[in-house]
């Protein structure tokens, strides 16, 4: 396994980043980091702990055909959120080509919880369609399936209110919501990467603890000694600023994510709950440490 390369697609993103720190803390791998600035500051972190950095772009195939060269296997992710719908798509066919085209020997790629469910939700359905392409391709694959990440607690959606001591949100007061920390996809991932046999073919949603908004806001207040309220928001508000976000939280309502929590303990027993990740995170409130929540480990 020492000589063995894998690629790591969007390596200073949130997800590839994630994987790319678990795989170099794991050890045995050469890790090779793709990214568009190699000379970005997250890139320059990332050369320190040994990574190999490439320049390529998603959307340029052949960019990525060179970043793939004598890489074993290749973590695949695209980001909905910043290209929209047909670029992720689109780019995630071009890993996919690009992998198969290098003669990878196994691609992980980081869908969605739920993909597989007909959702209708837009940012659900892109990964369906790269799942989809990919098995079509008879790619040695397997995928996983997140679901909400805790870190979003430490993103602007909910920071400035946090700062106010509000965790806000449109979701019922008894609706539970799935949530996984980054680094335990990481973890998996770099599992998956040693156990091939295991893991090729399978497809796993994956999730790390199971809270109501009111028990996540209890979850903050009591680690981090700064008192957090739940304030449910009005959906149609929620709608006028980002009617993808509202139709996601719908779905929630209706039907949730369905990750087998206890297995997935027996899987990986170090599987962060909430309360584990703010407390090994170092998460705080700005008005309780006096700084933005997550600044010291942003990702």
């Amino acid at each position: 396994m020492a000589e063995k390369l894998i690629a790591v697609v969007g390596a200073t993103g949130n997800q590839g980043g994630a994987v790319t720190r678990k795989l170099v803390a794991a050890g045995g791998w050469h890790v090779r980091g793709l990214t568009r600035d190699p000379d970005k500051s997250e890139a320059r972190a990332l050369a320190e702990l040994g990574v190999e950095l490439v320049k390529a772009d998603l959307d340029d195939r052949s960019s990525l055909e060179r970043a793939f060269r004598g890489a074993h296997g290749v973590f695949s992710v695209q980001n909905f959120w910043v290209v929209g719908f047909d670029s992720e798509v689109r780019q995630g066919k071009n890993v996919a080509d690009a992998a198969r085209a290098a003669g990878i020997n196994h691609l992980v790629y980081s869908s969605v919880g739920a993909a597989d469910r007909n959702t209708g939700l837009p940012h659900f359905e892109s990964k369906w369609q790269i799942e989809s392409y990919i098995l079509e391709l008879g790619l040695p694959v397997t995928i996983f399936r997140p679901v909400f990440f805790m870190d979003n607690f430490s993103s602007p959606n909910f920071r400035p209110a946090l700062r106010e001591g509000k965790l806000m949100t449109a979701l019922a007061l008894d609706t539970k919501l799935q949530m996984l920390a980054l680094e335990d996809l990481g973890h998996f991932v770099a599992h998956a990467f040693g156990l091939p046999q295991q893991f090729i073919g399978e497809a796993v949603e994956i999730a790390g603890d199971e809270l109501t908004m009111p028990e996540i806001a209890a979850t903050l207040s009591r680690v981090t000694g700064h008192p957090v309220e739940y304030v449910r928001q009005d959906i149609e508000e929620v709608r006028k600023a980002n009617a993808e976000w509202a139709a996601m939280l719908e779905w929630f309502e209706r039907e949730g994510y369905r990750a087998d929590i206890p297995y997935l303990r027996q899987m990986h027993p170090g599987l962060l709950t909430l309360e584990q990740w703010i407390r090994k995170s170092e998460w705080a409130p700005v008005s309780a440490r006096q700084q933005d929540p997550g600044a010291s480990r942003s990702r």
